[in-house]
């Protein structure tokens, strides 16, 4: 079938929407930002704020290396638009140790070397910190499963599993 017409293009450019001002409590501090419509959680972090402890991985919500805590619940930043979170409580692995002391997460990671190349582990902690949070992994295979969206290519996933029972104070 043959077209009747080519389409007609407009020279007339389609303006972009400006930035959207957003407030953030991250990692206990107040912050307001303005970003772009289509920014990430995880590029507002590491761009806007500068906290790039939170990794991206694979930009699909696959591996799980961007995971934070939004109001104490797991959210892969990467598929999580910043606009959608105004007003929210962000905690990244910046965000998990006091001044004084790392988070007993940390600490355990460090006891069973938890990590090879590191990569995994900002979201591996923020993982495990609301895998404890919520209460319901009760035995190594439950916190295989609720840990399977954090993926570690160097599989350290023996050494992760026993750093959360520590952390949870199961270990045995």
């Amino acid at each position: 079938m043959a077209q009747r017409g080519a389409a007609q293009r407009s020279n007339d450019p389609v303006p972009l929407p400006g930035k959207i001002p957003i407030s953030l409590v991250v990692n206990g501090v107040e912050t307001a930002l303005k970003v772009a419509p289509w920014t990430t959680l995880l590029d507002a972090l590491r761009d806007n704020l500068e906290l790039t402890g939170t990794k991206k991985g694979c930009d699909h919500g696959q591996c799980g290396a961007c995971t934070v805590l939004v109001d104490g619940r797991r959210v892969n930043s990467c598929l999580t638009l910043a606009v959608m979170k105004d007003g929210a409580r962000v905690t990244t692995v910046e965000g998990l140790a006091t001044k004084d002391a790392l988070h007993p997460l940390q600490q355990a990671f460090i006891d069973h070397d938890a990590f090879q190349c590191g990569y995994c582990t900002p979201g591996q902690l923020c993982s495990a910190a609301g895998l404890i949070a919520e209460g319901n992994a009760k035995t190594p295979d439950q916190i295989r499963e609720l840990m399977s969206g954090n993926l570690c290519r160097c599989g350290a996933y023996p050494n992760i599993v026993a750093a959360i029972q520590q952390a949870m104070g199961t270990n045995s």
